[in-house]
């Protein structure tokens, strides 16, 4: 099965970039250069694509010390790059010349594509929008990194939804080859192709799919999460999820994963009631790799073991909520994960929100770390 399975995923990566019913005969809109919305971790991410390809970007943020911040950790990223041998110090330089950091909202008038980088907030998202409406030129191709929000939301708060699509870019942005390039209900076919082309460009691969919550990818990894999290309901622990997952062919499980987002990723410790197992280990100052101490104790060096806290936190939480404790095998867990994730794979088919099944498992293998010599959920499912 691997050899077909690698041989699949490697034509479905090709076929992702055909946009049905956008033919040859749609134009390209000229990007020949870029603004960045925020110069976060995504932001700055996203702005090396462009300057790796020679593109100037102009990196557009609220506060200084948040501007010098990244732009820091971008000329860190190639840094990195130079010790490793595979950039030289000129190459270095050349790319941070074609970097430009402003506060000036208004330097967004010039660039032919934008893309919003900010954080996860619709109210925030549409106040951006309704700036860059006012400042873009026409013909700019508007764009938004959200990774769940309603694209067709963000572009109302503009005169031009033809103009508005998402390019939701994984994380780092400067890595992953994902790109989802969502397509709104007014988004130009012009628009579309064009954001596709230039994400083969900067070395991406780039995947359609429609406006959802979450889109194609966190639509599946939010079933994935739920049977995780039910799983703990009844017993199990977090490391023998994960290992389920590992043995599998991850790199990581979803607590591993949660441990590297952050667990207090919209926890509030002043509004915590500890009604949830992440509110509990967040009041006590677990919240991850960055803390030492998540679902799993972290090394120095970032290594981590089952927790024995954690433990008994999941057993009195258990007994608290009522829950049922049972023995499940590891292809039990298995199975809980992942027929979820295929049956909202079905459903994203279903509802056109992917244009073909080898999409999906596109989005999987490169955006998740779905083993690559399964051929992603749906060709491992069987579902063509």
């Amino acid at each position: 099965m691997s050899d077909a399975a690698l041989d699949y995923i490697a034509r479905a990566e090709k076929l992702a970039a055909q946009v049905d019913g956008i033919g040859p005969d749609v134009p390209l809109r000229p990007v020949a250069s870029v603004g960045v919305i925020g110069a976060g971790t995504m932001g700055g991410g996203i702005a090396m694509n462009f300057a790796n390809i020679g593109i100037p970007v102009v990196m557009v943020e609220r506060e200084q010390a948040a501007l010098d911040r990244g732009l820091a950790t971008i000329r860190g990223n190639y840094q990195r790059s130079v010790q490793r041998g595979k950039l030289t110090e000129a190459a270095l330089e050349a790319r941070m010349a074609l970097l430009t950091g402003t506060l000036d909202f208004d330097a967004l008038a010039a660039p032919d594509l934008i893309i919003e980088a900010i954080f996860e907030d619709m109210a925030i998202k549409k106040d951006s929008f309704a700036r860059l409406d006012k400042v873009a030129k026409a013909g700019a191709i508007l764009a938004s990194n959200t990774s769940f929000l309603d694209v067709n939301e963000i572009a109302s708060a503009t005169s031009r939804p033809a103009d508005v699509l998402g390019m939701h870019f994984f994380s780092p942005a400067n890595v992953m080859r994902l790109l989802e390039v969502v397509r709104g209900a007014a988004t130009a076919p012009d628009v579309l192709k064009t954001a596709m082309e230039t994400g083969v460009k900067i070395g991406k691969v780039p995947v359609v799919s429609g406006v959802c919550p979450g889109f194609i990818g966190n639509r599946m990894l939010a079933t994935r999460q739920a049977a995780a999290n039910d799983m703990l309901m009844q017993g199990a622990m977090p490391w023998d999820i994960d290992r389920a997952l590992t043995d599998f062919g991850f790199p990581m499980g979803p607590f591993q994963m949660s441990d590297l987002a952050g667990l207090d990723i919209g926890w509030n410790r002043a509004t915590s009631r500890g009604e949830t197992l992440r509110d509990r280990l967040c009041e006590l100052d677990r919240r991850g790799q960055k803390s030492r101490a998540g679902f799993y104790d972290y090394a120095e060096d970032r290594s981590r073991t089952p927790s024995p806290l954690v433990e008994q936190l999941i057993r009195d939480y258990v007994a608290e909520k009522g829950g049922v404790a049972e023995t499940l095998s590891r292809d039990d867990m298995l199975a809980r994960l992942l027929t979820p994730m295929v049956e909202e794979g079905r459903k994203i088919l279903a509802e056109g929100i992917a244009q073909r099944a080898s999409d999906i498992d596109v989005v999987w293998v490169n955006g998740y770390g779905w083993p690559r010599a399964t051929g992603g959920p749906m060709y491992w499912a069987g579902v063509r």
